[in-house]
């Protein structure tokens, strides 16, 4: 799918950029042994590195919660998806394993330090996902099982509206075992610069295709 930045994005982030990947014929399943095994040692490590440390100084946390600021929403009261990951581990809250593809992107969330999200591709409407800032009235039933106002949130939103957000994704396109077409949305550190950002999304699609096989292709996209 195409992917647009709006300017209600650019003209208040202009440094904002994403990695998209595309993946065909994959397979979702119970992620491997390897798999979550790395993502318990990971949180035991980052909860012990905490101890001594607030969440917000986490650079990806503070950067996204910048963010949340410059487009209107108050990061207090509604956390990026990656600080609320970080919260959970903090409070020794480990994140149970779900599905391989769900437990990756929580794995890569946290190493990253920013959120990451990933859409069952033959869910969506259309064949362009915009990212741009949710309108007044704009809401949708999250995986959280609650209706979230995505007013001032930046929504990604296809033909039938905002499906996926940094603050929580929708209930309408969810990645599962029936799964074979994904498209993932990395919302990636607007300091980094453009080279490094293509390194980190490529590192996450070969990991993700050595799991689930299939293909997979990607770009950064910046405001």
């Amino acid at each position: 799918m195409e992917m647009k930045i709006d300017t209600t994005i650019s003209s208040t982030i202009p440094d904002f950029k994403i990695g998209i990947i595309h993946y065909h014929d994959i397979e979702v399943g119970d992620s491997p042994q390897m798999l979550k095994g790395r993502l318990q040692l990971f949180q035991e490590s980052i909860f012990f590195d905490l101890q001594d440390k607030n969440i917000t100084d986490i650079a990806g946390v503070s950067e996204w919660r910048d963010v949340f600021k410059r487009t209107g929403k108050d990061p207090n009261r509604y956390r990026n998806s990656a600080e609320a990951l970080f919260r959970r581990v903090k409070k020794q809250n480990y994140l149970s394993t779900i599905n391989s593809a769900i437990d990756l992107n929580n794995f890569f969330s946290l190493q990253y330090e920013v959120p990451i999200g990933i859409y069952d591709l033959d869910q969506l409407k259309g064949n362009t996902i915009e990212l741009r800032v949710g309108q007044a009235g704009e809401a949708y039933t999250g995986l959280n099982g609650r209706e979230n106002s995505m007013e001032n949130l930046i929504v990604a939103a296809d033909e039938g509206g905002p499906f996926g957000s940094p603050f929580v994704d929708s209930n309408r396109a969810p990645v599962g075992n029936r799964t074979t077409n994904a498209v993932q949305i990395i919302f990636l550190k607007p300091s980094i610069p453009v080279e490094e950002c293509e390194k980190l999304t490529k590192s996450l699609m070969d990991m993700f295709i050595s799991i689930h096989g299939g293909d997979g292709s990607f770009r950064v996209v910046n405001a």
